[in-house]
């Protein structure tokens, strides 16, 4: 079977999911003590958690979901999760897959560079349209291989120059000791490699409910 899977597309993929919740998570640890002091630690490696609503779905519809999750059972296979509300930069979300000239030549469909890595957090992007746009809340993948990923959210807005470079803030931080100069970035659903939770899907079939839901978290790979 592939790994990873994609998440299925019934219609056009924009009115497949009526709701969706993708975050972040820093794992943390918590402590009051005496005297009103509140101390804190974090510990780990950030990873996203994300849960996925469908609309009512048709009798063919419910057997491309049916399928879907049994790919995903067969052996701790993994999906390709986004967020399905914001799948590419708001500026450029018409609805279709990015795409026109980038600055150096060539076209665009949401594949750029990593060009350099000034810190953890500040990445410098570049083979992207002039005057590409992006804004607080938009996604960038920074991409080894098929799957090891790290999905990331832009903290500023920022926009490519005539050359079509870009600096871009980015939280949570750049795991430098996996990714590189040699990776790829992402800005056309740019995605994480999840595994759905067990016993999360419920995917019952009747005429007052046809709307399957799951949730999932990340998996690393490295």
């Amino acid at each position: 079977m592939p790994d990873p899977v994609l998440l299925p597309v019934f219609t056009d993929g924009r009115k497949d999911w009526v709701e969706c919740k993708f975050d972040p998570i820093q794992p943390r640890n918590s402590d009051q003590m005496e005297g009103r002091r509140t101390e804190s630690q974090t510990f780990g490696t950030p990873y996203w958690v994300a849960s996925y609503l469908t609309r009512p779905l048709l009798r063919p519809e419910f057997g491309i979901m049916d399928a879907f999750m049994m790919q995903l059972d067969d052996n701790g296979q993994t999906f390709l999760a986004h967020d399905v509300f914001r799948p590419r930069p708001t500026a450029h979300d018409t609805g279709f897959p990015l795409s026109g000239p980038r600055a150096g030549g060539g076209s665009f469909n949401g594949d750029a560079v990593l060009q350099s890595i000034v810190n953890p957090t500040t990445i410098v992007v570049s083979g992207l349209p002039a005057g590409f746009q992006l804004s607080p809340g938009d996604y960038v993948e920074v991409r080894k291989n098929l799957l090891v990923r790290s999905l990331h959210r832009i903290m500023a807005p920022a926009t490519a120059n005539a050359g079509g470079v870009v600096t871009l803030s980015i939280r949570y931080r750049l795991d430098t000791g996996v990714f590189n100069t040699a990776s790829t970035v992402q800005f056309e659903k740019p995605a994480c490699t999840m595994q759905i939770d067990p016993g999360s899907y419920d995917g019952k079939k009747s005429w007052a409910n046809r709307s399957p839901s799951f949730t999932a978290k990340e998996v690393f790979y490295s």
